[in-house]
């Protein structure tokens, strides 16, 4: 089995803050930019998992990479380049304390909702007859706003814009981008036999521009469909078939573990993580289309200290 990154700690001279979340190791350097590790973690339930995969991280970062360059068109983003398969380095902006949820299809949390008898979500509407999976009349944005600690939480249009979190101008901007951005991984997820349920964003600012930040349409952000057979599935009630990691959970929940108090992790076996390798990869190259290239993973960290110090 390949080595996998757990973690980074590149002290880099350049180097003027640290954050590690969950999946990314980021590093502020001097120059006003942001220096972003995708490192192999993986997380479920809000947990990260105790053993990486190898790989995952390169999948996450050089997925995000093919979307980000594919919408520069529609919208200005962070990155600047990428100097190792695991690294991306791009403008350090002020991100708005909103994540930008735009939903297609009545799935997860939204389908949660609406089983409870709620016809609204985040001030949105939602018709009466719907069942799970179905697609809405047209997609529908639910903000959610970016908590420091805990879950995130659902807010509408009106009060993010009443409590002044996002100015209304700057709001309606966010909103056409959100649709722009939607409708173009819409297309592309069509264009691979797919298609893209739903989706987060985020935003930031730079230099008084809104700028497009983070990942986008990757596997741990956004929920794909298989196109094929998908009316028929619906139509006879049955569940799609998903492209996401989805069946890491199942396998959690099915050894006990939801990331519920008093709940112990269970233990992965190789043939498990070589599995989820396998499975991100073939998520990789359906979604983008492209043959995975697996970097070199003697010296991972090593691989990217030199990648980094030799763009310089």
């Amino acid at each position: 089995m390949a080595n996998a990154l757990k973690e980074t700690n590149l002290n880099l001279s350049d180097q003027v803050a640290f954050y590690r979340g969950k999946v990314r190791d980021v590093y502020t350097l001097e120059d006003g930019k942001l220096l972003m590790v995708a490192s192999d973690r993986i997380s479920a339930f809000d947990h990260v998992l105790p053993r990486a995969i190898p790989h995952k991280g390169q999948v996450l970062n050089q997925t995000a990479v093919h979307f980000l360059n594919a919408t520069r068109d529609i919208c200005p983003n962070w990155l600047l380049e990428t100097p190792d398969p695991n690294v991306a380095i791009g403008l350090a902006c002020a991100p708005y304390k909103v994540e930008m949820v735009i939903r297609g299809y009545l799935v997860g949390h939204a389908w949660r909702e609406y089983k409870a008898g709620k016809r609204e979500i985040c001030g949105v509407p939602m018709p009466d007859g719907m069942r799970e999976n179905d697609p809405f009349p047209e997609p529908i944005i639910t903000p959610a706003t970016k908590a420091e600690e805990g879950h995130d939480e659902d807010i509408s249009r009106e009060e993010i814009i009443r409590q002044g979190i996002v100015a209304e101008a700057e709001y309606k901007q966010l909103e056409a981008y959100t649709r722009a951005l939607f409708a173009r991984g819409t297309a592309m997820a069509a264009e691979r036999g797919l298609i893209l349920v739903d989706t987060k964003y985020e935003f930031g600012r730079h230099n008084d521009k809104i700028v497009l930040i983070d990942e986008i349409h990757t596997p741990d952000s956004s929920r794909y469909f298989y196109a094929d057979g998908f009316a028929e599935r619906q139509q006879k009630g049955e569940r799609q078939k998903q492209l996401s990691k989805e069946f890491v959970r199942e396998w959690l929940m099915e050894n006990g573990f939801q990331g519920k108090e008093g709940q112990s992790m269970p233990e992965m076996p190789d043939a498990l993580v070589e599995k989820i390798t396998h499975r991100y990869v073939e998520l990789y190259e359906r979604v983008t289309g492209k043959v995975f290239e697996p970097a070199e993973t003697g010296d991972i960290e090593g691989r990217i200290l030199r990648a980094v110090t030799n763009r310089r």
